[in-house]
């Protein structure tokens, strides 16, 4: 790990107005961060303290959504009364995301914006790698690619997004409230984090000198019929090879509105087809077979080792929904 130096912002203004300089990255819980910096991945020459900032509140807003704070621990959004009742599949995913020490540490604006776990990012022995290296090639279109993406990928990279919170803000419609030297803006979380392009280095639509300081969500009709679905090689502590969360709003044997959004296989969540109300049985069939088509038609045939994810992924989704549908 290379030297850097750490200063502790005492305001969200402060914190801003630090990042804006080059070589400056903030540090919140640091479960991801540290780690890349221990490995020679992220190389910062000053850390941003922003763990004392006032941005870790759970508050019911006055729509009946709830306003996440970027600082609040995973764990604690995770066991929120508020939460727990209405948005059972974040809470869910978060519990399903890691350990319960990590759950203690990681924050919400940490999870956001967490790195890929692709092998070739990061161990910096692989030289070939765009999202660490731009312009050095990506080692996984040729090299072991098991765990890779087979949506929204280009020539450029192949990585996936690791976050199962992200999953489940897609299918509630969150957004992101960030702040910058130009004010506050919102970002709804369809539109956060990047597709790779030929710019896979960007991660998120986030600017260099924007902090993230909530996640607001919309009030749910959703808190029934929920489940989210992470499959992975071994029953915890590893990342998804393939995750769904799955929402429905039912009124009887109609679903009025379901939403969909797959894990493991992209840079950002998948698709959430939605579509006007039907009966269960005939929603149930609409939606496997949109995901069968957008699945099929952007497979990378070049991905020897991750071709098994299209089926994977397929059948998660008529799982997790046939969980979700049968909750009382």
């Amino acid at each position: 790990m290379q030297d850097f130096s750490y200063q502790r912002a005492l305001d969200v203004d402060a914190a801003v107005a630090a990042v804006g300089q080059p070589g400056t990255r903030f540090v919140g819980g640091g479960t991801n961060l540290l780690d890349l910096m221990k490995a020679g991945v992220e190389k910062p020459v000053r850390l941003v303290d922003i763990s004392r900032l006032p941005l870790a509140t759970i508050r019911e807003t006055g729509d009946g959504g709830l306003a996440i704070g970027a600082l609040a621990r995973n764990g604690d959004v995770a066991d929120h009364p508020l939460v727990r009742a209405r948005y059972p599949l974040l809470s869910q995913a978060l519990v399903a995301g890691a350990s319960a020490q990590l759950r203690n540490m990681a924050t919400v604006g940490g999870n956001l914006m967490q790195r890929t776990r692709c092998y070739y990012f990061v161990d910096p022995g692989f030289a070939m790698c765009n999202k660490r290296v731009p312009g050095s090639g990506c080692a996984a279109l040729e090299g072991h690619n098991r765990i890779h993406a087979i949506l929204g990928a280009s020539d450029a990279c192949v990585a996936t997004n690791p976050s199962d919170m992200s999953v489940a803000l897609a299918a509630l419609d969150a957004t992101v409230r960030v702040r910058g030297p130009r004010g506050e803006r919102r970002i709804a979380i369809a539109d956060f984090h990047r597709l790779p392009g030929g710019a896979p280095e960007r991660d998120t639509t986030l600017e260099a000198d924007e902090l993230i300081v909530a996640v607001d969500l919309p009030p749910s009709r959703f808190a029934r019929h929920a489940h989210y679905l992470k499959v992975r090689d071994r029953a915890s502590y590893a990342f998804a090879l393939v995750s769904v969360a799955a929402a429905l709003d039912l009124d009887g044997d109609v679903v009025r509105d379901v939403r969909i959004a797959l894990g493991g296989v992209a840079h950002n969540r998948g698709g959430r087809p939605t579509s006007s109300a039907r009966s269960s049985d005939d929603r149930w069939r609409a939606t496997c077979s949109t995901t069968r088509r957008r699945s099929s038609s952007v497979t990378r045939d070049r991905l020897r080792d991750n071709r098994f994810k299209v089926a994977l992924a397929q059948r998660a989704v008529v799982r997790a929904i046939e969980s979700a549908r049968g909750q009382a």
